[in-house]
């Protein structure tokens, strides 16, 4: 079942408070997210920038990017309205806002920048055709604006395939039905970080679309070649 064929937005409506207990259960996810948001460099603890999180969800990533610049004023953007209403239910500064929107509809939501900084958590992965939003964030960014992709990306590693099918088999899947009685949404999980780029590819496609200085790190532990923070910026 592709992308086009399966409706995430509606799809994290319905499992949105489970799917926030699920992650916060996973060790590691803040703490990676946390390291993406770290590996984009914003100066000064962001004082003065406004950044964009894209796909922001439940808000893992808007927390991920205000630990690392807690000075900044940060746009979470998310198309659904479940998740949404997970991250609006947190805590946060008057330096944080929320708006809701598909990430192809941005500037009809009003999302028009420009951003020092955009962060997208496990988002492209999911997107029908990735090309042209990718387009589309790199012309919200400011000259020498960071961008930053948190996502998996198994496809060059045969043991980072094979330890992420395991996981997903043996504690995605199954996690995912006892907390909301449907397994589909994981197992749709499953199926889009097997069928994604490779870390090698995903790079070339970020270089096509006109980003430089184009490289990724991935994450440490039983991550380690799953989970990276893809890397770019828009030319000064």
């Amino acid at each position: 079942m592709s992308t086009t064929q399966y409706n995430v937005p509606e799809a994290f409506d319905a499992g949105a408070g489970a799917y926030d207990g699920l992650v916060g259960a996973n060790p590691g996810y803040h703490r990676h997210l946390r390291l993406s948001a770290e590996r984009m460099c914003l100066p000064d603890g962001g004082r003065g920038l406004t950044l964009l999180d894209i796909g922001c969800g439940t808000g893992a990533s808007t927390a991920a990017l205000l630990h690392a610049a807690p000075h900044a004023r940060i746009v979470g953007v998310d198309g659904s309205a479940g998740m949404l209403a997970c991250a609006r239910s947190k805590t946060w500064p008057a330096t944080v806002s929320f708006v809701q929107s598909r990430a192809e509809d941005l500037a009809q939501a009003g999302v028009s920048g420009p951003f020092d900084g955009i962060l997208s958590a496990y988002l492209v992965r999911n997107l029908p055709d990735p090309d042209p939003v990718l387009r589309a964030l790199l012309a919200l960014l400011k000259p020498g604006g960071v961008f930053a992709a948190h996502e998996y990306s198994v496809r060059d590693s045969r043991r980072a395939a094979a330890m992420w099918n395991l996981v997903s088999c043996a504690v995605i899947i199954p996690a995912g039905k006892i907390r909301t009685g449907d397994a589909e949404l994981y197992r749709y999980l499953r199926r889009s970080v097997n069928d994604f780029d490779g870390a090698a590819r995903f790079r070339e496609r970020l270089q096509h679309n006109g980003f430089v200085d184009v490289r990724s790190e991935t994450m440490p532990g039983w991550q380690n070649g799953i989970v990276h923070t893809f890397l770019g910026r828009a030319a000064s």
